[in-house]
């Protein structure tokens, strides 16, 4: 018996150390590209397309959440093709798709081009993030998904660590690529990528163990079995498909109070994110310090490798005693009262240390709360809870932007009451998450309660 249990843990540790070295990388390589895209207007924006477009704060901010009203028009199909499809096709499909519109950004030339192809973005990247969470959960047991998924968002803060200071540099080449701005320079050199990552995960992505030429037929043997064990208590797309499965997802009290909870991040997420930089540029007026297009790079990154090593810690802490209420709800408490103190700071070094703890709040939260639908949500009804979830981030990511440079243009471009809004969504995370957590143990090991309780 003891030679038996050593040989199945052994298969066991062989099993996850391949999924994770050969599929999360990649994955999290498709994150980077993707983020990096969406939010590369962030770094557009105060860096000469404003100026050379002529946008207001206000338009600025629309046109940078447009993004997530296409997004959301798509999202829930976009999922349940993908389960219908299979995560190699579908994956690839929007990430050539994305790219392409992406690489189209470098010849716009008004602000309703600018708002048109916001959209279309949106549209082509629907599904991409829930689907890359689905695709992931389909490939470990529920108790390595938190380290998995630690992992593949690292490549989210990442992408500012290495994005920003790359936008810089590209922005800084004005006129290199046949005499373009800097910042249309900047589109090409972040859209073109995503095409040809597609084209390779078309050929590098697997479905499901069961395919997988890199693991043995024990490995194989033993993934299925857990995961197949761990479905069979869900609510599972084996007897709810199509509008069954919609209905299970779209009918859960606690889809819909994930879904509020997530609102709250994303909310945060990216008023950070489009208006960082922007913070950033206002250093000249309000504190009288100059930097270059690098410089500002660098500055923007700051926040965010802090932010990674928060995530790195916070998954591997609930990797190891599980993820409860406190993972995700303190990180919102945290965010909620940082991010508008950060505009009462003193100094450049106090601004960015201020935003330095929203950011690691932020991402301390996010991979751990992405274990949670998971946990009582299985096959179809997976990916339209997953995806029903993510909308309402979208909903946020239209109106974090739209209302934040609307709000600062009404006070005279003063971004206080915005921010104190950011910290109010965020609060709302964190009661909701303890009241979820008071109904039912997040995390536990008791068998799970079906959807729609």
């Amino acid at each position: 018996m003891t030679s038996m249990a050593r040989t199945a843990g052994a298969v066991e540790r062989s099993a996850i150390r391949k999924v994770t070295l050969r599929l999360v990388p990649f994955v999290a390589l498709m994150f980077f590209i993707n983020y990096l895209d969406r939010t590369a207007i962030g770094f557009a924006g105060p860096n000469g397309m404003s100026e050379g477009l002529g946008l207001t704060a206000a338009q600025f901010g629309f046109a940078s959440g447009i993004f997530f009203l296409g997004y959301i028009l798509l999202e829930v199909p976009s999922n349940m093709a993908l389960h219908r499809f299979g995560a190699r096709k579908w994956l690839a499909r929007i990430m050539v798709t994305w790219g392409i519109v992406a690489v189209l950004f470098t010849w716009v030339q008004s602000y309703v081009q600018l708002s048109a192809l916001r959209f279309l973005l949106g549209v082509a990247e629907a599904g991409f993030f829930p689907g890359a969470i689905l695709f992931l959960s389909l490939w470990v047991p529920a108790r390595y998904r938190s380290r998995v998924l630690g992992l593949f968002y690292l490549s989210q803060p990442l992408t500012t660590v290495l994005g920003a200071p790359l936008a810089g540099w590209l922005i800084s080449h004005d006129g290199l690529f046949f005499g373009l701005d800097g910042w249309r320079f900047m589109f090409f050199g972040v859209g073109l990528p995503a095409v040809v990552v597609g084209v390779i995960a078309w050929f590098y992505l697997v479905d499901s163990p069961q395919q997988a030429r890199w693991l043995t037929p024990d490995e194989k043997e033993w993934l299925t079995a857990e995961l197949a064990a761990e479905n069979a208590g869900k609510t599972s797309g084996r007897t709810r498909h199509g509008a069954g499965a919609l209905r299970a997802a779209f009918g859960s009290g606690r889809v819909w109070t994930l879904s509020l909870i997530y609102f709250g991040f994303v909310y945060g997420l990216y008023a950070l994110a489009f208006f960082l930089p922007t913070i950033i540029s206002g250093f000249q007026e309000q504190f009288g310090v100059t930097f270059g297009l690098v410089q500002k790079g660098l500055i923007t990154a700051i926040p965010y490798l802090p932010a990674a090593l928060a995530l790195f810690l916070a998954t591997r802490h609930a990797t190891r005693h599980g993820v409860h209420t406190g993972h995700i709800a303190i990180p919102a408490v945290l965010g909620a009262v940082s991010i508008p103190l950060a505009l009462f700071a003193g100094s450049p070094t106090a601004t960015v240390l201020v935003l330095t703890v929203t950011a690691c709040s932020i991402f301390a939260a996010l991979p751990n709360f992405w274990t949670v639908p998971t946990q009582f949500l299985t096959g179809a009804a997976a990916a339209a809870g997953i995806a029903l979830i993510n909308t309402m981030g979208n909903v946020a990511g239209f109106a974090a932007p739209y209302v934040t440079g609307w709000l600062a243009d009404l006070n005279g471009g003063d971004y206080k009451v915005a921010f104190f809004m950011v910290g109010a969504f965020m609060l709302l995370s964190a009661v909701l998450m303890v009241l979820l957590g008071r109904q039912e143990r997040v995390g536990s090991d008791d068998p799970p309660v079906p959807v729609g309780r």
